[in-house]
């Protein structure tokens, strides 16, 4: 007979097995021990309260649970209760044959995509949710509104019409768990009306691509220049999906003026929609940042940012500034309620409007100025050969190589304890310009103590 208990904490789903109360329950905890159910340091019930739980004598529960510290699966002692051993318990047999062996955690991870979360400002952050929480109305955690906390929609309008040059009215703002999954909404949009091809640049985030192929939506390439992604190659297309400052460009520069003007036109002629992913736009060193291409065209721009780069990825904010025409078909395809946790949505609302969020991305872009910095001096005069591009914003550099020698590097890269990504990863497979050697050095993501030892593991790998 299955029984369960739900006290101090815990609750397991038992199976006594085998003749009597005693065997049955001893065999029973034991197995949800041995095969983690209960995890180590665990406080299970008093024999006394388990006993009431599961109908049976005192005596039989206190017996089991002394055979089971006999064997080592439990300890028990005088003030702290019956706990789980401290022991690593281990999975059936079966279940270690199938599973695939897991590669070996890089030493130090260049890979792009990911700020120091070493530097969060927790201190700050704390301070923020506090002063939040108290102000909050009770309300204000409830379901919530779809399309995202209002405190926080309003908080981004003011901040992103003063730092990116964004039309945000707070009624065309839509809150999500990050750019991915605004992908997938407007992605379902897109379908809905019709649209089948979305133009993308020829070397771009391949998860974004495949989040809108998955949709049943086809994706093209379009060639990249030094003067960025050519809107001259928009045919059929019914959206475009932009990187004004793209993430890997071979060029690394950001969508020419003209060529900003030329999307923009093309929008305004075909009614198609320009999908723009402002990656890493706070972060520009050597001017002022580049204002976001949606302040040219907002009836035909939807503006996608994000909190991962400039906080953390496990916050799970980001934001899409949608065209009127858009906002309501956006909103109740994303859902009914609001779906982002609204304590994250309070804080980064109270942390944007006191200033904490702006003093924040100042210190961050000095800290990544200096990390690129030392990146470019350790490399000048490594290799002539070595070719650093895309240094003026964002969190990483590419590194151009020799022709065919990008998986070389890699693999040495991997000898030296490197986690690095090559050029190729980045490539649209329809993507008809030549194929370039290159890696993509992320310099965000080690701590300020472990920088200097990732320059010198990388310097060691390249040619």
């Amino acid at each position: 007979m299955a029984r369960s208990w739900a006290t101090l904490g815990v609750d397991l789903h038992l199976e006594p097995t085998g003749p009597g109360l005693r065997r049955g329950l001893t065999d029973a905890l034991r197995e949800a021990v041995r095969t983690g159910r209960l995890g180590p340091g665990t406080r299970l019930p008093s024999s006394r309260v388990l006993a009431a739980d599961l109908g049976i004598a005192r005596n039989t529960v206190a017996d089991a649970y002394a055979d089971l510290v006999a064997e080592g699966w439990l300890t028990a002692r005088q003030g702290s209760g019956t706990r789980v051993a401290d022991r690593v318990a281990a999975p059936p047999p079966e279940a270690s044959a199938r599973r695939p062996r897991e590669p070996a955690r890089p030493v130090h991870d260049l890979r792009p995509g990911s700020p120091d979360l070493a530097s969060f400002p927790r201190v700050e952050w704390l301070r923020a949710a506090r002063r939040a929480v108290t102000a909050a109305p009770n309300d204000a955690f409830g379901y919530g509104d779809p399309r995202g906390h209002p405190e926080l929609r309003g908080a981004l309008s003011a901040y992103l019409a003063r730092a990116r040059g964004v039309r945000a009215a707070p009624d065309h703002l839509l809150v999500c768990g990050g750019v991915a999954h605004a992908l997938v909404v407007l992605a379902a949009v897109l379908r809905a009306r019709g649209v089948r091809t979305v133009a993308v640049e020829s070397y771009g985030l391949h998860v974004h691509r495949d989040l809108l192929e998955a949709a049943g939506l086809r994706t093209v390439p379009l060639p990249v220049d030094d003067r960025g992604a050519d809107p001259g190659a928009l045919t059929d297309a019914g959206a475009v999906l932009l990187t004004p400052r793209p993430p890997v460009p071979p060029p690394a520069c950001p969508l020419h003026p003209d060529r900003r003007a030329a999307v923009v036109d093309w929008a305004r002629r075909t009614g198609a929609l320009i999908l723009e992913d402002d990656y890493d736009g706070e972060f520009r060193y050597d001017r002022q940042p580049v204002g976001a291409l949606q302040g040219l065209a907002p009836d035909h721009v939807v503006y996608l940012g994000t909190a991962s780069k400039s906080l953390a990825p496990g916050l799970r904010l980001a934001w899409a500034v949608l065209p009127p025409g858009l906002a309501d078909e956006v909103t109740a395809t994303r859902g009914g309620s609001d779906t982002c946790g609204v304590l994250e949505q309070l804080t980064l609302a109270e942390f944007l409007a006191s200033g904490a969020y702006d003093r924040h991305v100042r210190a961050s872009r000095l800290r990544y100025r200096r990390r690129r910095d030392a990146l470019v001096a350790a490399l000048a005069g490594r290799d002539p050969e070595v070719r650093v591009a895309g240094i003026a914003a964002g969190l990483h550099a590419v590194l151009g190589l020799p022709p065919g020698t990008e998986q070389q590097v890699l693999r040495s890269a991997a000898w030296h304890g490197l986690g690095l990504h090559g050029l190729s990863v980045f490539r649209h497979p329809r993507a008809t310009t030549d194929p370039l050697d290159a890696v993509v050095v992320g310099y965000g993501t080690p701590p300020d103590h472990a920088w200097t030892g990732a320059l010198d593991a990388l310097c060691r790998a390249l040619p």
